[in-house]
């Protein structure tokens, strides 16, 4: 008999040992912060992933919703289904947020995708031909920015006092008669050998299996102006665990990744 009385009392300090444990645990996930973060795979996503076990730490979850397009982002940022996004650069938050009278900011600067000019059929960019068309990216700004970077190389010329947003209208000289062809930008890399050239963004070239650095005949320097940015909605500028995210991305750990792993197609810009 009190060798049953001695194993219910074991049984029982058992159990409120692991019930006491549940509790913490409950407790634990109860006190976390959840955030949603909507980001493209590549590097964004990527990065990301790269700071989450940093932010757990800290006692904040992450979640990454990835997109594959430039539009539902914004949109998912400002009908409240995400916390944050982490995908586009400043030009093209002013241009998106004014279109749709969005009241979004940036919280902080990660990196440089330097924009490049891809060519199956070319070694050089002196190998391209009269009449060639060149794909370019449809939104607004980044179309404006390919056409500035054919600019920069000399390929056209575009009318004095133009702005970030260049159209085909803007070129005052054609040399080689080249024609543009407006794409969405996630579909460029697949297009590519339908055309004689494409302007890309670094981050769908990556995604592609392109080195910028390698494969592009032009690309952009680190200078650039268009760091890609954590956006949020502006009411929530001031928000703790935001302000977390942003300095995990923007450690020396994320910088070490981006020069380590992209070689060149991403750059730090902070």
């Amino acid at each position: 008999m009190k060798n049953i009385y001695t194993l219910c009392a074991l049984l029982l300090t058992a159990a409120l040992f692991v019930s006491g444990c549940t509790a913490q645990v409950n407790e634990s996930k109860e006190s976390s912060t959840i955030l949603k973060v909507g980001a493209t795979p590549v590097p964004h996503a990527e990065l990301l992933q790269l700071v989450s076990e940093d932010l757990a730490a800290d006692n904040i979850q992450l979640e990454i919703v990835e997109f594959t397009d430039y539009v539902k982002p914004n949109l998912a940022l400002s009908d409240g289904e995400i916390d944050a996004n982490f995908f586009q650069h400043g030009p093209y938050l002013e241009s998106f947020a004014n279109d749709h009278n969005l009241d979004l900011s940036s919280i902080g600067s990660v990196h440089v995708e330097p924009l490049g000019f891809y060519a199956y059929d070319l070694n050089d960019i002196a190998q391209l031909k009269d009449d060639s068309t060149i794909a370019i990216p449809s939104d607004a700004v980044n179309g404006g920015r390919a056409l500035i970077l054919l600019q920069s190389k000399g390929l056209i010329q575009l009318k004095e006092g133009y702005t970030l947003e260049a159209t085909e209208l803007d070129i005052v000289d054609n040399p080689k008669n080249l024609k543009f062809k407006a794409i969405e930008s996630a579909q460029l890399p697949r297009i590519l050998a339908d055309v004689d050239g494409a302007v890309i963004n670094g981050n769908f070239a990556i995604e592609a299996g392109l080195n910028p650095t390698k494969d592009a005949l032009l690309i952009e320097g680190p200078e650039s102006p268009y760091a890609n940015i954590l956006v949020v909605e502006t009411k929530n500028i001031e928000n703790d665990a935001l302000k977390k995210l942003i300095t995990a991305l923007q450690s020396e750990k994320v910088s070490t990744y981006i020069l380590e792993h992209y070689k060149g197609g991403v750059v730090p810009a902070f």
